[in-house]
């Protein structure tokens, strides 16, 4: 049986995190998790709620270490604590605040003490398994995806090439939960194999992402969302030196990468994926459409399906999106098939609408949202929602018209506050459903 080091990074001085209160060596890193590992059952599903990235990745190591599973859902609402105890019911959910955890079996981070002396880098089977990550829910219930320890290795590799952070490691600083699919990659796994050190928080606010930058030294890249970065860019606030932008989970236009690369002075780069084949390609936005894949990753096509293989994918998986494969290890994106739309024997995709939309002057953010029922003459009728603060509906019509065929336009278009989004910037579709729901009237009894 094969076996895949903890960290490719095998000086034990280097540093592995930074927090608050300073640097976090490899060393003392590996003695947190030798010494939570102690505390831990010997095997079952470790549901870890940590907030701090820094106890998230103690958690994980020693998880691993005792032959636990992590469990990484999307959403840490009432709902998922339910389903998860119904459905791995030897779980244990290690927690480092006030998250209400109902009546899960429950495990409080704490105090770690022990030996700090250096340690050998542990090695894991490559084919244990050690990560179950959770869809979003974006199109229906959320679905477990499994992950081994080799792949997941190897995926972090894989980026760290992609990024060019082999040649130049960085300091990650993250906007988004460390559970999601995007920032257990991006923050966490190039942290282990990619030799980057990583900052502990997960900064949010404009403030905070420029206090976080200002905490940690240069390079830095910083890991993040279209919704972050717009509400970053929006506020004005003066930024410390960033040397690398890193985006993903929705789509990113190009108006907004070459603001954010003019404002920053760096490049920024996409990711593009799925919880389910983990990352696949990347690409600078203001170079081009086009994706390259990721080292070792395949695309093969059998019709309008396209599935990803090879490299650090787990078995063969089918893509949600139409692709136009290109040479040289390259592909177009065409929208996902569930997007799609044809109304009255004209086709679009609520990527192509929703890019035309937010590209209005004046809209902050906004969505359309296909309902399931028909209307009166059997026609769908697209709804629209959008954060607009000083424009009217008619205005915004007015401008999309000049964009969209008619068919398409929004019937209605709402106002509102603010997008149900989650905490990665995406709308699942219940949330919307839920909105539809409460500000139209529709499904109630």
């Amino acid at each position: 049986m094969t076996s895949v080091a903890l960290l490719a990074q095998d000086d034990l001085a280097a540093v592995f995190a930074w927090r608050p209160e300073g640097p976090v060596s490899v060393a003392d890193y590996l003695a947190d998790v030798h010494a939570l590992a102690g505390r831990l059952p010997a095997s079952g599903h470790l549901l870890n709620l940590c907030h701090d990235r820094y106890r998230f990745a103690v958690g994980f190591a020693a998880g691993l270490l005792r032959g636990m599973t992590s469990l990484q859902p999307s959403s840490q609402s009432a709902e998922t604590f339910r389903r998860l105890r119904d459905d791995y019911p030897d779980l244990l959910a290690l927690c480092d605040g006030a998250t209400d955890t109902l009546d899960l079996p429950r495990f409080d981070f704490p105090e770690l003490v022990g030996d700090r002396s250096a340690s050998a880098i542990p090695h894991i089977p490559a084919d244990r398994l050690a990560a179950i990550l959770f869809t979003s829910g974006s199109t229906g219930l959320p679905q477990a995806q499994r992950k081994t320890w080799g792949k997941l290795a190897q995926n972090g590799r894989a980026e760290a090439i992609a990024l060019g952070l082999d040649r130049t490691p960085h300091v990650l600083v993250g906007t988004v939960p460390v559970q999601h699919s995007y920032g257990f990659e991006s923050t966490f796994l190039l942290a282990l194999q990619g030799g980057c050190a990583f900052w502990a928080g997960k900064p949010f606010y404009p403030q905070d992402i420029a206090s976080a930058l200002a905490a940690v030294p240069q390079p830095r890249l910083l890991v993040t969302t279209p919704f972050h970065l717009s509400a970053l860019l929006a506020s004005g606030i003066d930024l410390p030196a960033i040397d690398l932008l890193l985006s993903a989970t929705a789509p990113l236009s190009t108006p907004l990468a070459a603001d954010a690369e003019a404002r920053t002075g760096a490049p920024l780069l996409e990711i593009y994926g799925s919880t389910e084949s983990g990352q696949l390609a990347s690409r600078r936005t203001t170079e081009g459409a086009a994706w390259t894949l990721l080292p070792g990753v395949r695309l093969e096509q059998t019709a309008d399906d396209t599935l990803a293989c090879a490299g650090h994918v787990e078995g063969r998986v089918a893509l949600s999106d139409v692709i136009e494969l290109l040479p040289d290890n390259r592909f177009l994106l065409h929208g996902r098939h569930a997007d799609l739309i044809n109304i009255a024997g004209k086709r679009t995709s609520l990527a192509y609408l929703n890019h035309q939309l937010g590209a209005v002057p004046g809209v902050v953010d906004g969505a359309f949202f296909l309902p399931d029922e028909e209307g009166a003459d059997g026609i769908t009728r697209l709804t629209a929602f959008v954060v607009a603060p000083g424009l009217s509906a008619r205005q915004i019509t007015a401008a999309l018209r000049q964009r969209i065929e008619a068919i398409f336009l929004p019937r209605p278009l709402v106002l509102v506050d603010e997008l149900p989004r989650n905490s990665t910037g995406k709308l699942p579709r219940s949330g919307l459903q839920a909105l539809y729901t409460d500000r139209l009237g529709h499904g109630r009894g």
